[in-house]
C-alpha cells in the first residue's frame, strides 16, 4: 500500500495533482479542500490511498491521515466505492460526517452527490460506531459556529490552490453564485466540481 507521497506538485487540476515522487509523476485524485492547500511548484505531502481494480490503479491523496482514514473506512459502507467516498469528503470535513453518522442526520448525507435516503441510512447503520467520536464538530455546533457555505469555501478554496488570487476568486465565486442558488432552490446540493469549472471560464475571459 503507499501510505503516502512527498515531492514538488508539477501540476493541478480540478479533480486531482501530479506530484514528482523520484522523478515519475504520480496522479494522485483530491477533494478541492485538499487541492486548495498544495502550490504548483512547491513540494507537499499528501496521505494516500491506494484503490486496486482488475483494470486500473488509482491513487487518492489527502491533506491529512485522517481524511484518509475516514474515506477508507467510508468503503466499507455497503454501496459506497471510492469515488462516492471522495465525494463526501468534498461535501463534508471528516467531523462533519462524523457527527451525520452519530447523529442518524440522513438529510446532511443526502447533500452528497450519488447518495440517497437509502443510501444514507444504510451507511448510518454500517459505519454507526466505526468513525470515532466528532468532539470538534460537536463543539464548534455548541459555540453557534456559522461556517462558510461548503461549496463556497471549496470553490473559492480550488481556485486560490490554483494561483489565483484571493481577490479574483471572490469575483468568480460571486460569478457564479447564482447557479449555486439555483441548486438551493431546486433542493440539489450546489455541485463544486461544476462550480469550480464555471469560475475557471468566468476567470478565463477576463
Amino acid at each position: 500500500m503507499i501510505a503516502s507521497v512527498r515531492g514538488q506538485v508539477t501540476a493541478i487540476a480540478p479533480d486531482g495533482a501530479v506530484v514528482e515522487v523520484g522523478g515519475v509523476g504520480v496522479r494522485v485524485h483530491c477533494t478541492p479542500t485538499t487541492l486548495a492547500t498544495l502550490r504548483q511548484g512547491e513540494e507537499a505531502r499528501l496521505a494516500t490511498s491506494l484503490v486496486v481494480r482488475e483494470e486500473s490503479l488509482t491513487l487518492f491523496g489527502f491533506a491529512t491521515d485522517d481524511e484518509r482514514g475516514i474515506f477508507e473506512m467510508l468503503q466499507a459502507a455497503s454501496g459506497v466505492g471510492p469515488k462516492v467516498a471522495l465525494a463526501m469528503l468534498a461535501v463534508h470535513t471528516p467531523n462533519a460526517l462524523r457527527m451525520a453518522v452519530a447523529a442518524a442526520d440522513v438529510k446532511a448525507l443526502t447533500r452528497v452527490p450519488g447518495v440517497g435516503p437509502k443510501g444514507a441510512q444504510r451507511i448510518i447503520v454500517d459505519l454507526k460506531d466505526k468513525l470515532g467520536t466528532p468532539e470538534e464538530a460537536v463543539t464548534a455546533a455548541l459555540n453557534g459556529d456559522a461556517p462558510v457555505p461548503v461549496w463556497r469555501d471549496q470553490v473559492h478554496s480550488g481556485l486560490v490552490g490554483l494561483g489565483y488570487s484571493a481577490r479574483d476568486a471572490d469575483e468568480a465565486v460571486a460569478a457564479v453564485t447564482p447557479q449555486a442558488d439555483t441548486a438551493l432552490a431546486e433542493g440539489r446540493t450546489p455541485p463544486v466540481a461544476a462550480l469550480l469549472k464555471a469560475a475557471l471560464r468566468v476567470l478565463s475571459v477576463r
